[in-house]
């Protein structure tokens, strides 16, 4: 398990119960999360369960995988994410000539100084939005892992922080699609959640032909919060209550993924972490300061499902990661929910 998911759960031990957030900063998480809902809604035509999903990965301090065919909105949902926050917001289109010096950042020799100084990559912001992720290299793909897990790049031997909060908001198109290369396993376990927005909707395509046609909605999007504030929410979310059970409840389902014969690679130890963490801010957004089953069943197959690999078997008969862990939640023993 990486050192970061160690200090993460030696925390969790370390400070016990904490207190639960109070009712002035639930108020806040649901008033700015509404208000981040409704704006990208504005945008995002027919697509509520994937703008709630990428709320949810925000104030979990999660990465999210967007992926579907082309031309269903994959980027415009994460660029609208971006444009609703006053951050500093990066974009990276990712091509197969794209270095990891590019995303990471370069030491230049300085003349004037005669020394080298480092230029930031475009991975030094608050909301980094990765286009098109897998069509780049695995190369400079994997220029991404040390930033997305521990919100740092090393670059000749120095190590610099990244600013928080940060988020990578990913695209990619399926592997079937032409010029594209297979995302890592290690890649894929490092987003939270992974978004399929599928097509819309007869009535929201021709509500978006309306809105859409005469020019962009991102044009007249305002921010309505800012990176200070997701940083005290992100905080609220984390002093959501979950009780022992409920945490032992995410850890059955994560075993159940690696015996299931099913599968041929289950979820791993940081997939518990993102599941527990996401639950968390699922809760905040339905107005509880405590994690009910309710939440975790909500938000497995959005945080599990990308990290899964299927069996020969399944792939034959036409099973899906989301199929295994739905015959999973039906399985697995579901705690009484106790504070």
């Amino acid at each position: 398990m990486p050192a970061h998911d160690e200090v993460q759960q030696s925390h969790e031990t370390v400070r016990g119960e904490r207190p639960t957030p109070s009712g002035a900063a639930l108020d806040q998480v649901l008033q700015v999360a509404s208000s981040l809902q409704n704006a990208m809604n504005s945008v995002i035509e027919g697509k509520p369960a994937a703008v709630r999903t990428a709320v949810i990965a925000l104030l979990a301090e999660g990465h999210i995988l967007i992926e579907d065919v082309p031309g269903v909105g994959k980027t415009m949902l994460a660029k609208t994410l971006a444009r609703c926050i006053d951050a500093s917001v990066r974009r990276v289109q990712f091509t197969p000539d794209l270095l990891p010096s590019d995303i990471t950042g370069v030491s230049v020799f300085n003349q004037d100084v005669r020394d080298f100084e480092f230029r930031p990559g475009a991975i030094f912001a608050n909301v980094v939005v990765g286009d098109e992720i897998n069509r780049a290299s695995p190369k400079t793909q994997s220029a991404l892992l040390e930033s997305m897990e521990e919100a740092q790049v090393t670059v000749d031997g120095t190590t610099y922080s990244l600013p928080r909060p940060f988020m990578v908001l990913a695209t990619q198109n399926p592997i079937e699609m032409e010029g594209t290369y297979p995302l890592p396993e290690a890649q894929r376990d490092r987003f939270m959640a992974r978004i399929s927005m599928g097509y819309p909707s007869a009535r929201s395509e021709l509500d978006m032909l309306d809105q859409h046609g005469g020019g962009s909605p991102l044009d007249d999007l305002r921010p309505v919060t800012d990176a200070t504030t997701i940083t005290h929410m992100i905080e609220s979310v984390r002093r959501v209550h979950a009780s022992q059970a409920l945490k032992q409840y995410v850890v059955d389902l994560t075993q159940a993924t690696r015996t299931s014969s099913a599968l041929r690679l289950g979820a791993s130890p940081r997939a518990s972490l993102h599941l527990l963490r996401a639950s968390r801010a699922h809760a905040a957004l339905a107005g509880r300061d405590h994690v009910l089953p309710d939440d975790v069943q909500s938000m497995t197959t959005p945080v599990l499902a990308h990290r899964l690999m299927l069996t020969g078997e399944s792939q034959l008969a036409h099973r899906s990661a989301a199929d295994v862990l739905a015959d999973l939640l039906q399985r697995v023993r579901v705690p009484a929910p106790t504070r």
